[in-house]
């Protein structure tokens, strides 16, 4: 949600760097662009483009010669790519923002909750609005502290102490060769070059000029000098603090397409591989246990899950797992979990949140460690907010995704949350444990095998889809619906097989395909291959997505298979079938499957 570049030590070539890293942030989510360049000499300018919609949008005034309605040159600069929130996607609501005088231009991640009695005393002052955004606030608080004798970083700093809410803020300023950068909720990320430093909102947006970052942590300030690529991160009275600097573990070339057409049908296709890195070394089937060094002193006796979207599915997944193991277990929605706080007693509070960064799941841990509980992130960014305030992380390593529904991280979300069950409250599962070692092949095999392409083409022009599981296909069969609705906007909904009779059978028509989602042979197969027969007895058309062994493809029209395995890992299979055909009933119907309209890839508001 939202996408921040910034660049300093480059002089000639700013304006690519910054275009570049906002081409790497389109994932996020967003509706205008915008960049702002500065240069150091004395009585300096500064130089703005920006535009409503794509970024093809706002190249198309950037020009290979570098201008945009006039000259855009300058040596630092910052870029935006912008989600709205407060005002429509216009010219003039697009960051970056400048004061009355066009001495600084910002840019702004996140909400400013005091945002309108800032405004209204700004403009009794004299200050001159041009956009309906909170974040323009900020330029003139800035414009007042310089105009009372503060310096750049000074105006910076006294801004940022006026404001209220969730930020990463980044400024120029004309005659300052620097960028200016704070955080508060909101990600923010150091990237050290040879000779030039970046700031960005994801690592992506630089990647592919360094490996060597740097994490801020909320109320830090953040300084980047051109020449020699100095950087300072300082607290809120001015001391500098020391930082350590990491190595990120993935090459540029990772977020790049590798010739599918969209980085969902991608990152579909590289489960095989994130599953392996998920599971190395940290399962030995010869000995019968798991090997989670980090997190080998947690023995919950009861746990509750906090998450939203694809991985409250995952929660979903989690608790019941955890239940089946004899310990209490729940999943609650991170969005409801704050203003309705359930007892936590001496429970582990789990965050799930492939980000590290989703607002909601940071605000229920916040509460839960406010009320004692030990807390325990399950997140795929390597310093992300999540990782870095819980006490104890446990990494999925699916690799970096970009499509901004979510599929590889699902899987290995599942994955992770099983090796977590595994090595905290079940003693050497060996048919588990067995069928993980199983899983990328077994993907492999989905992926090699599946007939996806043909039934979506059957159903394309369907207006409502029905998903229907029991048990951990459940799980599977919300996120099977979320994924259909995130990228094709056709209705789709997900229940519980049981509950169709309780109302949404109500709904069932011969234009409403049912995929029911039965793997095994036991009871919960059975009863779902009976929620079935009622659907079909209606005359709905009916997907099965099955191992073969409940006899339930009797009754579908349409059959996607799923190799037989652990009914754990099953749902993972399932949930790859599912993918795949929300994927290709979207390239049916020509959607913007890696941008779907709307959406964010991490939802940095709550």
């Amino acid at each position: 949600m939202c996408g921040i570049i910034g660049c300093v030590g480059r002089p000639d070539e700013t304006l690519d760097v910054l275009m570049h890293g906002l081409g790497k942030l389109e994932y996020r989510g967003y509706d205008s662009a915008g960049v702002a360049l500065a240069d150091g000499d004395v009585g300096g300018r500064l130089a703005v483009a920006k535009r409503a919609g794509e970024l093809d949008a706002l190249r198309s005034v950037v020009d290979h010669t570098g201008t945009a309605d006039g000259d855009l040159e300058g040596s630092v600069g910052i870029g935006h790519t912008r989600w709205s929130t407060h005002g429509p996607p216009t010219d003039a609501n697009a960051h970056p923002h400048t004061d009355c005088g066009s001495r600084v231009a910002i840019v702004h991640n996140g909400i400013i909750e005091n945002f309108q009695g800032l405004r209204d005393d700004l403009e009794a002052a004299g200050h001159e609005f041009t956009s309906e955004t909170d974040s323009e606030v900020v330029t003139h608080l800035i414009e007042a502290a310089l105009d009372e004798g503060a310096s750049p970083e000074g105006a910076f700093r006294a801004a940022i102490a006026r404001i209220e809410g969730s930020y990463t803020i980044a400024a120029v300023f004309a005659g300052t060769e620097a960028v200016f950068a704070a955080r508060n909720d909101s990600p923010l990320v150091l990237g050290l070059g040879e000779s030039a430093t970046y700031i960005a909102s994801d690592i992506p947006a630089f990647r592919e000029f360094t490996d060597r970052v740097v994490y801020p942590d909320d109320g830090e300030f953040v300084r980047l000098d051109a020449g020699g690529g100095g950087w300072t991160v300082s607290d809120a009275d001015g001391e500098e603090i020391t930082k350590e600097i990491d190595t990120v573990a993935w090459d540029a070339e990772d977020t790049g397409k590798s010739g599918f057409e969209h980085f969902m049908l991608k990152e579909i296709h590289e489960q095989p591989r994130s599953l392996r890195q998920c599971l190395r070394g940290r399962v030995d089937e010869l000995g019968g246990r798991i090997e989670l060094p980090e997190i080998e002193e947690l023995d919950p006796t009861a746990v509750q899950f906090v998450a939203a979207g694809t991985s409250y599915h995952a929660a979903l997944y989690g608790a019941a797992l955890f239940r089946a193991a004899g310990v209490p277990a729940q999943a609650f929605l991170a969005s409801e979990y704050v203003t309705s706080v359930p007892p936590i007693g001496d429970d582990l509070v789990i965050g799930v949140t492939q980000s590290g960064e989703t607002a909601d799941t940071l605000s229920a841990l916040r509460e839960a460690r406010g009320r004692g509980a030990e807390t325990l992130a399950l997140t795929n960014v390597v310093g992300s907010t999540v990782a870095r305030e819980c006490e104890h992380v446990l990494y999925i390593r699916a690799g970096p995704e970009i499509g901004v529904a979510a599929s590889k991280t699902f899987a290995s979300q599942l994955a992770a949350i099983n090796l977590l069950t595994l090595a905290t409250v079940e003693d050497g599962n060996r048919e588990v444990i067995a069928a993980l070692r199983d899983l990328p092949s077994t993907v492999q095999a989905v992926l090699d095998e599946s007939t996806a392409e043909t039934v979506a083409d059957a159903y394309a022009d369907a207006g409502a889809y029905f998903f229907i599981g029991r048990g951990l296909n459940f799980s599977v069969a919300l996120e099977g619906a979320l994924k259909l609705k995130e990228i094709t906007y056709r209705h789709a909904e997900g229940f519980a097989a049981g509950e169709l009779k309780h109302g949404p059978l109500a709904l069932v028509t011969q234009e409403t395909p049912v995929i029911a989602v039965a793997t095994g042979d036991g009871e919960l197969a059975r009863k779902t291959v009976g929620n079935v027969k009622e659907v079909e007895a209606r005359g709905a058309p009916v997907i099965a997505v099955t191992d073969g062994r409940s006899d339930v493809e009797r009754y579908a029209d349409h059959v996607l298979s799923v190799p037989e395995t652990h009914p754990r890992t099953a749902a993972v299979l399932a949930s790859v079938q599912l993918q795949l055909f929300a994927y290709h009933t979207a390239a049916d119907l020509g959607r913007s499957i890696d941008k779907p309209r709307n959406l964010a890839k991490s939802v940095t508001v709550e």
